[in-house]
């Protein structure tokens, strides 16, 4: 005995210390969500990756612009000969080269599409890894309330078989009953000192689950709100999952971005122009002011790529089969979404009923409880009759704050599985707009002939065959924000 009230009292001071262990300001699923969602480690690095991702337009965009680079060269030479014996001679040179290429046969314009496309597949990663880490707030939430409903329902069952135990020994001293039904009260009450132990210490690992992804311990949480957005059926569910799934969405702007890079592999059969000059001067070590003697140089190049050696065929045949498997990943990424969906919206389904049995069932167990409570005390019912009864009153409690809990969790998946479970929608928060800083970098070091030489660029350029699974409307048109989640096909 002294050993369990040592174990005991062990397991209390973790709860306790799990709870004080950071600031409590969160109390409600509304601030958990918030919080969490300007904090959370997995969210920030995202969003770290997606402004990162976004420089990649601003590298494919550069082959629009003159390249300019300095040089310097410091040479000398000696030279022996048996005949004219040995001389030397020295030369310092320096000089400006500037490159402007005019057509590349639509490898910098598919390049840059390409570009646009995986910044959109990547607004849709860090919308699912959003959702991802808000489901976990919603579900850390719920087991917390639902440890701490489980943990008073131990305590209370705790208190009734003390008093059982007291009323046991007073009515054996008394010779009402025998001495096994004070050892029947003495075991159920070892064992609901058991469960409270249990139940105290996956209180605390809620408790740390919770800190972990909200980023402080939690105080007395509110009540769970009702969810916004959930479908009136499956079909509804299905239907939006459909246009506004995250995962199925990056995977249709993959697929855009691979048929691009099908289109800027063509390209390379084609030819390209460039303007070219140079200024320089040179002289020696003994003289050398390179003002004595320059040099301008300005031309134009055309390439035409005759031969390979079937490099340019089996960059296409690569570029073609990776297009082949973005198309097998959208349908991939489709039948996920039907999983998830079915799934999700049958444990909803599932946990809907059990909540509704388990209310019925804590019902008709308190009006039994309380009966055979009436009826012991005329001796119509054993000590035991009333023990197995409290047992099943509580066991039903116990039920009825699971089936409570995963019926909102579930909910919340079958939102996350729709795409429907972002900050904004659940609490009130400024929004992340990744748009923002793809519009701040889009045009870092942007020079005014851009728009024309890209548009001399895509003129005879392969053209990019549309993707039927990507979002229908135009890549620049998105990344301006208008339509980021217009959903594909609309």
């Amino acid at each position: 005995m002294l050993q369990r009230s040592r174990a005991l009292a062990s397991v209390a001071m973790v709860a306790v210390l799990a709870a004080v262990a950071g600031p409590v300001a969160a109390e409600s699923l509304q601030d958990a969500l918030a919080l969490a969602y300007r904090t959370n480690p997995t969210l920030l690095a995202q969003r770290a990756n997606q402004r990162a991702l976004d420089e990649t337009v601003v590298q494919a965009r550069a082959g629009l612009r003159p390249t300019l680079s300095a040089s310097a060269e410091v040479d000398y030479t000696q030279t022996r000969t048996p005949v004219l014996g040995t001389s030397e001679s020295d030369s310092v040179s320096a000089g400006v080269n500037l490159s402007q290429t005019l057509y590349s046969g639509g490898r910098v314009g598919h390049g840059i599409t390409a570009a646009e496309a995986n910044i959109l597949g990547g607004r849709e990663n860090l919308r699912d890894v959003e959702q991802r880490v808000l489901a976990a707030v919603i579900q850390a939430y719920a087991d917390v309330l639902r440890d701490v409903e489980i943990l008073r329902i131990r305590q209370d069952n705790q208190g009734v078989l003390r008093r059982q135990l007291d009323e046991s020994n007073a009515r054996f001293e008394v010779g009402e009953v025998t001495r096994t039904d004070v050892a029947q009260s003495e075991a159920r009450l070892a064992q609901t000192e058991a469960d409270l132990a249990n139940a105290q210490a996956q209180l605390s690992v809620s408790r740390a689950a919770y800190a972990a992804v909200v980023g402080q311990s939690p105080a007395t949480l509110d009540a769970l709100p009702t969810l916004p957005g959930l479908p009136e059926g499956f079909e509804q569910a299905m239907d939006i999952a459909l246009q506004d799934n995250p995962g199925l969405r990056a995977s249709g702007y993959a697929l855009q971005a691979a048929e691009a890079r099908v289109a800027q592999a063509r390209a390379e059969y084609l030819p390209s122009a460039r303007l070219t000059a140079s200024y320089g001067g040179a002289g020696t070590l003994d003289d050398p002011d390179l003002a004595d003697r320059t040099t301008f140089r300005a031309g134009a190049s055309v390439s035409i790529p005759l031969f390979t050696g079937g490099l340019n065929r089996s960059r296409v045949a690569q570029a073609l089969e990776q297009a082949n498997a973005a198309q097998i990943g959208v349908e991939g990424e489709r039948r996920g979404v039907l999983q998830s969906v079915s799934s999700a919206y049958a444990q909803v389904i599932s946990a809907r009923s059990t909540l509704s049995a388990g209310q019925e069932a804590v019902r008709a167990a308190s009006v039994a409880a309380e009966g055979v409570r009436q009826e012991a005390q005329v001796g119509l019912r054993t000590t035991l009759d009333v023990l197995n009864q409290e047992l099943e009153l509580r066991n039903a409690e116990v039920s009825l704050a699971i089936a409570r809990r995963n019926e909102y969790v579930a909910q919340a998946q079958l939102l996350a599985a729709m795409g429907r479970l972002e900050g904004p929608d659940l609490t009130p928060v400024d929004a992340y707009d990744p748009a923002a800083n793809y519009n701040r970098v889009r045009d870092r070091g942007a020079l005014p002939w851009d728009g024309v030489i890209e548009s001399i660029d895509r003129i005879a350029a392969p053209p990019v065959v549309p993707a039927t699974d990507a979002p229908d409307a135009p890549i620049d048109t998105q990344l301006k924000g208008e339509v980021i989640r217009t959903a594909p096909g609309a």
